[in-house]
């Protein structure tokens, strides 16, 4: 049978993707924590109920289909069953554990459609527009509503109310900031862009969160890294350095006496709340990995561990939280997840015949994933959907380069799925591109 026409496909994809891209708009967004009157409706389940219909309503048109999702899904699937499972079983809370893992399990369907619905790099840069945008906007309106709000604590609510979690959004939405900036033509684009930056880099800094700091600080030499040194803009380095070291000047006090307060030197309130937090949080490691000796199969439940605790926090590492609250067999399915992205990552960026726009994208992704490999050590971010958006989005250059070596007309024996594989061969008899090489 012969591929539907681009026409169709088009026609066929529009709406589905209008809908996912309010998806993301309104999940980066999240307005109904700053307009008032919207808090009284559900907008991501509505942009995601259409997003899923309009998918539905054109399944056997689009260029991609359930057959074709890649290894990391069917990962992320079996982490969402086991959560479940494990909260039937919680010893903390069974309902609340349950209820905690059908709200995280959005990011499976979100992940599924991205994947399904994004066939094109035009796209995908929308909608990783929406995303850096979307951080922009809420860095500029946490610094306005919370001027005087120390760290800029609960100024807005859900994935941005936690300091440490606003922190952790801006740093891994930094790389596409910087890579939309220089695929930006004219100095009024190129311009709004650079503001939105130090936008958000000013906002990280009024958050003083220490693990934003050291995460920025990897994540963003990896990013000047690939569009500096390696893409030969070495005017981007100077920026960011001067552009960095000004900010930390003018807002980076409290972030300063934080780091200090490490070392024990309590000489006020704000060093003593920081050593405190520190000490908290060494508290709070010791219990999770007493929580993980207890319960290595199953865990406690999702958002278990806060009552496990005996304090009622979270533990600051991602990766101890998804293993106590989840289990060891998920901590393993996660970590396997993400290496999927960098692998995807690790064979495009061994390609020497990418365009502009992929290759940016590329390292943007990479130091977007570093940040959060690095990121995760010092935050409890085991559910926040930006992490599993760059693996998507990793997974959607990945099939997007490969369906560009697809012929036309694909033939009886066309691999169904778009996988790592050696064996799979052009039509000329010549290993694909996307090879690895040995």
């Amino acid at each position: 049978m012969l591929q539907t026409g681009p026409a169709t496909k088009k026609e066929a994809l529009s709406g589905p993707f209008f809908w996912l891209s309010a998806f993301y708009a309104v999940y980066c967004l999240r307005p109904e924590d700053w307009v008032p009157g919207l808090s009284y409706v559900p907008m991501a389940k509505i942009t995601g109920i259409f997003a899923i219909l309009g998918l539905l309503s054109s399944l056997g048109k689009t260029k991609r289909g359930f057959k074709d999702m890649p290894r990391e899904a069917k990962y992320l699937l079996i982490i969402m069953a086991l959560l479940a499972f494990g909260a039937l079983l919680s010893p903390i809370s069974r309902m609340h554990a349950l209820m905690a893992t059908m709200e995280f399990s959005k990011v499976y369907v979100a992940w599924a459609l991205t994947f399904l619905l994004i066939t094109t790099i035009p796209r995908l840069e929308r909608i990783i527009f929406i995303q850096a945008a979307s951080v922009a906007v809420i860095c500029a309106i946490a610094i306005v509503k919370g001027h005087d709000v120390p760290r800029l604590d609960a100024v807005l609510g859900g994935i941005y109310g936690n300091p440490n979690d606003l922190a952790f959004a801006i740093v891994l939405s930094l790389p596409f900031s910087l890579a939309l900036l220089v695929r930006a033509h004219g100095m009024l684009r190129k311009g709004a862009w650079l503001f939105s930056m130090l936008i958000m880099v000013t906002a990280l800094f009024l958050t003083a969160s220490r693990a934003g700091f050291i995460t920025l600080v990897i994540s963003g030499t990896v990013c000047l890294w690939h569009f500096g040194i390696k893409g030969r803009r070495r005017q981007l380095i100077v920026g960011a350095v001067m552009i960095g070291g000004l900010v930390l000047l003018l807002a980076g006090g409290r972030l300063k006496d934080r780091f200090f307060a490490i070392s024990g030197d309590v000489q006020n309130q704000v060093d003593q709340s920081a050593y405190g937090s520190y000490e908290e949080r060494r508290f709070l490691i010791m219990r999770s990995l007493e929580g993980i000796e207890h319960y290595p199969i199953l865990g406690i439940g999702v958002h278990g561990f806060p009552p496990y605790s005996t304090k009622w926090k979270e533990v600051h590492n991602s990766y101890l939280q998804i293993a106590v609250e989840g289990g060891i067999p998920v901590l393993i399915l996660y970590l396997m997840f993400f290496a999927r992205g960098f692998k995807n990552l690790k064979i495009l960026r061994r390609r020497r015949d990418l365009d502009t726009e992929t290759t940016l994208l590329v390292g943007a992704l990479h130091s977007s994933l570093i940040g959060f490999l690095v990121g995760a050590f010092f935050a409890p971010e085991a559910y926040q959907f930006f992490p599993y958006f760059a693996v998507a989005y990793t997974s959607v250059i990945f099939a997007i380069v490969k369906e560009r070596e697809q012929p036309e007309v694909p033939t009886a024996d066309s691999p169904g799925r778009l996988q790592h594989r050696t064996e799979i061969y052009a039509t000329n008899g010549r290993p694909s591109a996307l090879t690895p090489v040995r």
